[in-house]
């Protein structure tokens, strides 16, 4: 059975064709990407290396990466993301390689093949995600890094994520979150620990909604990111 929710695909599915617009439901995307986007390069150093974003959607990370100098490969479950992911390298003129497939079949075909993998702001999605991190881990060659992100799950997280993003502020639409799947700190460094790969890093990202600005941080209680290293 392939690791995803239907009614997780039809949602972002629906909503595809906005991927690209700063001022749509993406929106939030578009203001944390320069965010992660320099994290991640400051810790691996993108430029020349071989890099798979999984669950890259409509391609903002993607190209963000392939950007920097990295030889991008993404992957999602959503032909219609995808579908837009391709139409806007016509318009941006970069290369990545956007591929129809989950992360355990990938990582069945081409395991230890990437030195860097990401897999963010999908974890919360998946029904199985310890099955997506031991795929991601299974992906990225040894000494290499998976980084991730997602959720805290506890009383603020849902408050501000869920009732304040969705519902007060309306930054999100309303459903975008399921609290049920938002995974702690300590449960994320399980699965990671079991698929082999050492935490070598965890930052949090707040938002402050009188600036509209977010920032990284050591306050994780509700956004947070995992820079972990596949033992060799």
């Amino acid at each position: 059975m392939i690791n995803a929710d239907p009614n997780e695909l039809q949602k972002f599915s629906d909503l595809a064709h906005r991927w690209w617009d700063p001022k749509s439901e993406f929106k939030p995307l578009h203001d944390i990407n320069p965010l992660r986007l320099d994290w991640i390069d400051a810790n691996a150093g993108l430029a020349g290396k071989k890099v798979l974003d999984v669950g890259c959607g409509g391609g903002l990370l993607s190209e963000g990466m392939a950007e920097r100098g990295a030889q991008v490969t993404g992957i999602d479950l959503s032909e219609k993301a995808l579908g837009v992911a391709r139409l806007h390298l016509l318009e941006s003129g970069r290369s990545v390689d956007y591929r129809h497939i989950s992360a355990e079949s990938l990582a069945a075909e081409m395991p230890g093949s990437f030195d860097v993998v990401t897999c963010l702001e999908m974890l919360e999605h998946v029904p199985d995600p310890a099955s997506t991190v031991a795929a991601c881990a299974k992906l990225v060659k040894p000494g290499g890094q998976v980084f991730l992100s997602t959720l805290n799950r506890n009383p603020k997280s849902y408050l501000l994520a869920v009732i304040g993003a969705e519902y007060l502020l309306q930054m999100l639409p309303k459903g975008t979150h399921d609290y049920a799947k938002f995974i702690k700190p300590s449960e994320l460094a399980r699965h990671c620990k079991a698929a082999d790969l050492e935490v070598a890093e965890i930052i949090g990202m707040t938002y402050n909604p009188f600036t509209q600005r977010y920032s990284l941080g050591r306050d994780t209680s509700v956004n947070y990111l995992l820079r972990t290293v596949r033992n060799a």
